[in-house]
């Protein structure tokens, strides 16, 4: 059965499509070895999966002289029924991704897509464990230079090598994500429903080099439920030299370095708000007190207004992306925030209590600032992000989040 047939017939039974999309400009040579490559010897071999590709071709500015490349697709578009193109004028890698992407999920229905070379520095025999990874249950697959496995070319100069593998580590600590191996790589893929489909394409950063890639990498992986790597032995180029220059290593390390601290935000906001929560709670205590309470009366009014007040500057600042303001739900959230807030206290209570019966309650005060220094502020972080705003999706605890809503 030839792989038009069997794919269509796969179609039919429910297998998902899976669209490559590989960006082109003056790849005549690559590209007429590149798609033979792949529909008659790789696609062959991947079973339950409908395989795509979609070239996306860059042409010359202004209508300039044009290699071919583009008459070389369609002419084997005659022959491989699940090949594609869309042609636009050059405007950088990252706008011929975000062409291909959009036309992959609206006009092509991909479930998922990947991200690949023209130039055989992707080798076409790496797909296949891409697609299995997925097939498998992953939601995001990097093919990675970094794992046993993987590997860069023996042709590259140990300058070049060092670089590759420093600049990669720089952006692993920079973004936080220090268990993912290469976060560099080009070679992806990704499930569109509940990954793809939620990143806003037309805003990544530096849409015009590479870099774009390090922040939709960075989105990717936080949206998928499962993220996994495997192996890449990365290879030369076959034609032409890398466009990787010194100016897109710079875009991209920029690109890392604004991400790490747009990332970090959320938590400087929180603590910000916390430092208020705090300062309503000792001003409500003093009030309280005053005006003929009990300290212990004093001191939970005091803790709910702290309450309040945290839980309306996180909503309106700290998670605004995620900003709840549906009446009924704000009211139900809030009790899902005094709930975990209760959770807090108990935190306080068993750390102070332990700590001061093992060393004295002189240093109850000490105790306290290492019972919310170390616990409670963790805790709390933890559990407005899995629990009331949800911005954390961590496998297992998927149900939990549905069914509190």
């Amino acid at each position: 059965m030839s792989v038009h047939h069997a794919q269509k017939w796969g179609r039919m039974f429910g297998m998902d499509k899976v669209v490559i999309i590989m960006p082109t400009y003056k790849e005549a040579k690559n590209i007429e070895k590149m798609v033979p490559a792949l529909f008659e010897e790789e696609f062959p071999k991947i079973e339950n999966a409908e395989m795509h590709l979609l070239v996306v071709n860059d042409l010359p500015l202004g209508g300039g002289a044009d290699d071919g490349t583009g008459d070389i697709v369609k002419n084997y578009m005659n022959k491989y029924k699940n090949l594609h193109i869309v042609e636009h004028e050059k405007r950088g890698l990252g706008m011929a991704y975000v062409r291909g992407m959009k036309y992959a999920m609206e006009k092509l229905s991909a479930d998922a897509v990947m991200e690949m070379d023209a130039d055989f520095q992707h080798p076409p025999r790496f797909v296949r464990p891409m697609v299995d990874a997925y097939l498998a249950g992953a939601e995001y697959v990097i093919g990675s230079r970094y794992i046993p496995g993987g590997s860069v070319p023996r042709q590259w100069a140990i300058s070049r090598r060092a670089v590759s593998f420093f600049g990669n580590l720089f952006i692993r600590i920079v973004l936080l994500k220090v268990k993912l191996h290469d976060l560099t790589t080009g070679f992806r893929l990704t499930k569109v429903k509940g990954v793809l489909d939620k990143i806003k394409l037309d805003e990544l950063m530096e849409l015009g080099r590479f870099a774009f890639k390090v922040d939709l990498l960075y989105q990717s992986v936080k949206n998928s439920k499962k993220t996994v790597e495997v192996p890449l032995e990365f290879a030369p180029r076959t034609e032409e030299q890398s466009k990787f220059d010194i100016k897109e290593m710079i875009a991209t390390f920029k690109v890392a370095i604004i991400l790490g601290i747009k990332d970090k935000q959320r938590f400087i906001k929180y603590g910000i708000v916390g430092f208020i929560g705090y300062a309503v709670n000792a001003i409500g205590l003093e009030v309280f007190y005053r005006m003929g309470a009990t300290p212990a009366i004093a001191a939970a009014l005091g803790a709910e207004l702290s309450i309040i007040s945290n839980f309306t500057w996180n909503n309106l600042w700290t998670f605004k992306e995620e900003k709840i303001t549906q009446l009924g739900r704000l009211v139900y959230k809030f009790v899902q925030f005094n709930l975990t807030s209760a959770g807090a206290v108990v935190i306080q209570a068993i750390v102070v209590g332990i700590g001061t019966r093992l060393f004295g309650e002189h240093l109850r005060q000490l105790m306290l600032i290492i019972a919310v220094g170390f616990f409670v502020i963790p805790y709390n972080y933890a559990a407005y992000n899995i629990l009331i705003w949800k911005t954390w999706k961590i496998p297992g605890l998927t149900k939990l989040q549905k069914i509190l809503g």
